[in-house]
């Protein structure tokens, strides 16, 4: 049982960064990089790898803990959480991306895995999804952000309402644009 790893949410100002893994036996038509398909084609493509996979999980870390660790350490946690929460046990883990995760099985790093493993194709697409819906969530609570449109990532929009009434608490203060606005 191969379990493919992925992240949505490296680049953003706010929100947490999502990680999603998922053992997948068949193949599904359509299945790529997440973030070379639209939103429509996602979330049904979410659909049917949650429908279709043997196991998948998802996991975050928050904004305080990418402040705390740093993104690409909070990023390699999430990882490791997705896979620590699957209800069934890989025997091989592949990681989109140059660093492995601390798994009791073997793990591989895959470079440009999202465009080539089709368990890492579908963990990236279950990631963008679930962290799109956080932000939409994030969105009801603090709807002056606008989170549901930009999803965190630094556009005008957001650096301008950043500027004009400050960060939240979801907010990565150890990203520059928040701690220098």
């Amino acid at each position: 049982m191969i379990c493919g790893v992925d992240e949505a949410g490296r680049g953003p100002l706010a929100g947490p960064v999502v990680a999603a893994s998922v053992i997948l036996t068949c193949d599904i038509p359509g299945l790529y990089d997440s973030k070379k398909l639209s939103e429509k084609k996602r979330f049904q493509l979410f659909d049917q790898v949650t429908r279709h996979a043997v196991a998948w999980s998802f996991a975050v870390s928050s904004a305080k803990e990418i402040d705390d660790l740093n993104i690409r350490q909070a990023t390699l946690l999430a990882m490791k959480r997705s896979v620590d929460a699957l209800v069934v046990t890989p025997s091989n883990v592949l990681v989109d991306g140059r660093d492995t995760i601390d798994v009791p099985f073997p793990c591989s790093a895959i470079v440009k895995g999202d465009q080539k493993e089709i368990g890492i194709m579908a963990a990236s697409i279950i990631a963008k999804c679930m962290r799109d819906q956080i932000m939409r969530m994030l969105a009801i609570q603090l709807p002056l952000y606008g989170f549901d449109k930009h999803f965190g990532y630094p556009t005008k929009q957001h650096c301008e309402t950043i500027r004009r009434i400050g960060v939240s608490r979801y907010h990565r203060m150890s990203f520059k644009p928040c701690n220098v606005i």
